[in-house]
């Protein structure tokens, strides 16, 4: 491979913005995508992979580069360097590769790959709670798996399609995919590309969504005609595919505390085609005191850590702090109590969170069970999904049913 100077710069930037300002990596990625339109797809894939890649690694690069955050401009050109050395690509003549000691990067690599937290590139605190809480073994292998690329993953609308048609479509448009078994209307496509410019993406015919995530709303156990609440729908992933699962036939109600978040669910439903959708901004406790013995399911997809979807947000695992875990497990209980109030007598309940520690996920679910608002529920089953095992995103879902006071 040979390197390009522009797709070079714009990478260093976005590592800086990155790394010194905080921003998110996917807005960061976004904009630099945008920064060139004589930019191939080819160019395009190499600034956002690459910068994923050393975000990913920031810890295992930094340590061999021997430099430390904040990072100058000069300490990232020695980053990237690291990078495209232990990628095997031959360094240009350039004044910021100047006096690069190849030799020793790939030294130091071996030596510091010795040390797990240093080779797949962990904060020490998650790495040892991860390891506390998994044990070493399944750590060892779930931190290794967690550094993969993720796939893309679709999900068939079928609201508007069939998996197969979908398959097809695609395949005409010269993107290939396979089925994945025991996934109901995933798709995955063979080579990354970016499917949002096609046809079938703009008239609702799929979504982007890993196949971790479509296991939730089949586990919620949906049906035609019944009144559904998702609790915390975000952007509405989730709820769009319970739409689907629901044929259009009664009622989904989407709630979120961030209502620009359901306005893009709102978008996103106009082009799926999903009518049953109803959006409420959880602004105060009243709108959800108005659905208390209301709900035939209710779906509590859980703020959470996001240690399971590091494969995707590789930058999460570096603004996380033990301050914020310890207080979203308050939250988690906080919700699981109030919002489990909606599920009417007979209903059903999940709580599902995208992490892979058990303190957030059965630990949780125990603790509801055992507490006062908890004592009218029974455990039906759960599902613990990690990275090393499935190939996709670590995951949680717990299902649990109102005892029928009748």
């Amino acid at each position: 491979m040979r390197l390009h100077r522009n797709l070079c710069f714009a990478t260093v930037d976005g590592l800086l913005l990155i790394f010194n300002e905080g921003n998110y990596a996917d807005k960061v990625v976004q904009q630099l995508l945008k920064r060139d339109k004589r930019w191939g797809s080819r160019d395009r894939g190499f600034v956002a992979e690459t910068t994923y890649d050393i975000v990913r690694w920031k810890r295992l690069y930094a340590e061999i580069a021997n430099v430390k955050e904040p990072f100058s401009r000069d300490d990232i050109w020695r980053l990237f360097a690291v990078w495209a050395t232990l990628k095997g690509i031959k360094l240009p003549d350039w004044k910021y590769f100047e006096n690069t000691p190849t030799r020793k990067i790939k030294g130091r690599f071996d030596e510091l790959s010795q040390i797990r937290k240093i080779k797949e590139s962990f904060p020490d605190w998650i790495d040892e709670l991860a390891e506390k809480e998994l044990g070493e073994t399944v750590w060892n292998k779930e931190a290794a798996a967690l550094n993969e690329q993720a796939d893309v993953i679709l999900r068939a609308n079928t609201l508007k399609t069939t998996k197969e048609k979908l398959k097809s479509e695609l395949f005409d448009l010269d993107f290939d995919t396979e089925e994945i078994k025991g996934y109901l209307d995933a798709l995955k496509l063979k080579e990354r590309a970016n499917v949002f410019t096609t046809e079938a993406f703009k008239k609702g015919w799929f979504e982007v969504q890993d196949a971790s995530s479509q296991l939730v709303a089949e586990f919620l156990d949906v049906k035609p005609g019944i009144k559904v609440v998702d609790t915390c729908a975000g952007a509405g992933g989730k709820t769009l595919h319970i739409a689907a699962l629901m044929e259009n036939k009664g009622q989904v109600i989407a709630m979120d505390i961030y209502e620009n978040k359901l306005r893009e669910l709102k978008r996103r439903a106009k082009r799926a085609g999903a009518h049953n959708i109803e959006m409420r901004t959880i602004d105060s406790t009243k709108p959800i005191k108005k659905l208390y013995d209301k709900a035939d399911r209710v779906l509590i997809d859980a703020p959470c850590s996001g240690l399971g979807v590091l494969r995707r947000n590789p930058d999460a695992k570096w603004k996380l702090e033990a301050s914020f875990l310890e207080r979203i497990k308050t939250t988690q209980r906080e919700i699981l109590s109030s919002y489990s109030r909606m599920v009417k007598p007979g209903g059903k309940l999940v709580y599902a969170t995208c992490s892979i520690l058990p303190s957030e996920n059965q630990e949780q679910v125990k603790h509801f069970l055992t507490s006062e608002s908890g004592k009218e529920f029974t455990f039906v089953k759960e599902k613990k999904i990690l990275s090393h095992e499935s190939g996709f995103d670590g995951f949680y879902m717990a299902l649990l049913e109102r005892k029928n006071t009748k």
